[in-house]
């Protein structure tokens, strides 16, 4: 779709009453409905029509689920022939063919060193559950109750997964520092940043007076996603490898978002080749359906039979369009493809950022890119950079919505706008993307220095 193609608005009365509905009954924990409010009836690739006939382009992707866009026919095909087939599609955790293939798929994109000694544990349809099943597991197989966790970090929404997020209070967790080049905890960034972050992180577990619970394990995402699109330093993954390994402390890398080449490797911690002792997968793995797993070392594999179960685990049709992707992302090496691309684009958005002081930073791995918008006019922090500028940013958010394109906010401060395109982005859709962003940009940065009359600002 060009980036100049009109967008065609039908009666709005069937849009505007479900919505209207939507409203009054369900829960005001709702999210992504508030900011986005579009009724999806057809969807395929990137692009989402609306019941008020208007079409977007995605760049939200299921909050990074949807690997191959909306509906790609592989992933259709993969689910007609299980339904076709006349196979069970609730089974618990029973052995099926189709599990049987999707577990040989996803063991064929694993690190080899963990792929050769691996176990995996189907848990919850959700990420969230697969976070829970992580942690239980490391805590029952060292027997200690402490973990290790990030500032800025996003593992969930249950309460374990809660309590290792950023925010949480639990006295078992201890949060370290997350190196961060635009806004360094130690005002310094770059490597330097970096390695006083490492040292934090000896220094605490070192201390016998530090106070830091034995930990069970340290939990990580390579690039913090929900946190504001955060690449981890490949030197300092490796760091935090060695000192987990010397310590005895297994490591969990979470590969909800990253995983399944959205980084521009398979996995997010190929990039720095760390091999961690658990993974944590969901999202993109089911190919657009609920499922999520744990891989993990065999030697942490103490759990007695029953000690985590849970209904949901043996979904079908997911692992069916599971397989699909895996198998399509490999074989067409759209790891390799989101690499070449992202770069592309973070290379316009940074030549974007020249021309708007808005901008503060741009960064990014792969097809998972941030842009954080700032207020270049007004005193920053400690870490030396302009405040965050989050009504900016959702006045931007809106103004793509307008132009057809559908972003996400992110970040400690909701200030940063995230592009989670799939893999299947064509070089003329990624123009169209970020030509549409920085004509939302450029039209929310004139209305907020000329504000329409009885304009009361942005809200969220």
């Amino acid at each position: 779709m060009a980036a100049t193609e009109p967008t065609t608005v039908a009666p709005p009365a069937a849009h505007e009453g479900i919505l209207r509905r939507q409203s009054l009954r369900e829960s005001a924990a709702r999210t992504y409905a508030r900011s986005l409010p579009i009724v999806p009836v057809r969807a395929r690739g990137l692009t989402i029509e609306g019941a008020d006939g208007r079409r977007y382009l995605d760049c939200l992707s299921g909050a990074g689920t949807l690997a191959l866009g909306h509906n790609h026919p592989v992933v259709l095909e993969a689910i007609r022939k299980v339904i076709d087939s006349g196979a069970p599609l609730h089974v618990l955790d029973l052995a099926t063919p189709v599990k049987d293939a999707f577990t040989t798929e996803l063991f064929a994109t694993l690190p080899r060193q963990l792929a050769d000694d691996a176990r995996i544990q189907f848990c919850g349809p959700a990420g969230t559950d697969a976070v829970e099943a992580a942690l239980k597991l490391v805590r029952t197989a060292t027997g200690r109750t402490g973990l290790l966790a990030f500032t800025g970090a996003y593992h969930g929404m249950t309460a374990g997964a809660l309590d290792a997020s950023g925010g949480a209070t639990d006295v078992r967790v201890t949060r370290l520092p997350y190196p961060h080049d635009y806004r360094c905890p130690f005002g310094v960034g770059g490597e330097r940043g970096a390695e006083l972050s490492a040292r934090w992180a000896e220094s605490l577990l070192d201390d016998p007076k530090s106070g830091v619970p034995d930990p069970a394990g340290m939990i990580l995402e390579p690039v913090q996603g929900e946190g504001g699109v955060i690449p981890a330093p490949d030197d300092w993954l490796r760091r935090m490898r060695r000192i987990t390994a010397e310590r005895a402390i297994p490591l969990i890398a979470d590969e909800v978002q990253t995983g399944v080449g959205r980084t521009g490797a398979f996995w997010a911690v190929d990039h720095s080749g760390v091999v961690p002792d658990v993974m944590v997968m969901s999202k993109a793995i089911g190919g657009s359906l609920p499922l999520a797993v744990i891989v993990y070392r065999s030697a942490l594999d103490v759990w007695q039979p029953g000690a985590h179960a849970g209904t949901f685990r043996g979904n079908q049709l997911a692992m069916a369009a599971g397989a699909a992707t895996l198998t399509f992302v490999r074989e067409n090496r759209l790891a390799e493809r989101a690499a070449t691309l992202g770069a592309r684009m973070l290379g316009r958005l940074q030549g974007l950022a020249a021309m708007h002081p808005c901008i503060g930073d741009v960064r990014g791995r792969g097809l998972m890119l941030g842009v954080e918008l700032v207020d270049p006019d007004a005193e920053g922090p400690h870490d030396g950079a302009p405040p965050p500028a989050p009504a900016l940013a959702a006045a931007v958010q809106r103004a793509c919505l307008d132009r057809g394109l559908i972003v996400e906010l992110g970040g400690r401060h909701s200030a940063v706008v995230r592009l989670l395109p799939p893999l299947t982005l064509t070089d003329e859709q990624a123009a169209a993307v970020l030509d549409r962003f920085a004509d939302a940009l450029t039209a929310a940065e004139r209305t907020r220095h000329h504000p329409l009359p009885n304009d009361t600002g942005p809200s969220r």
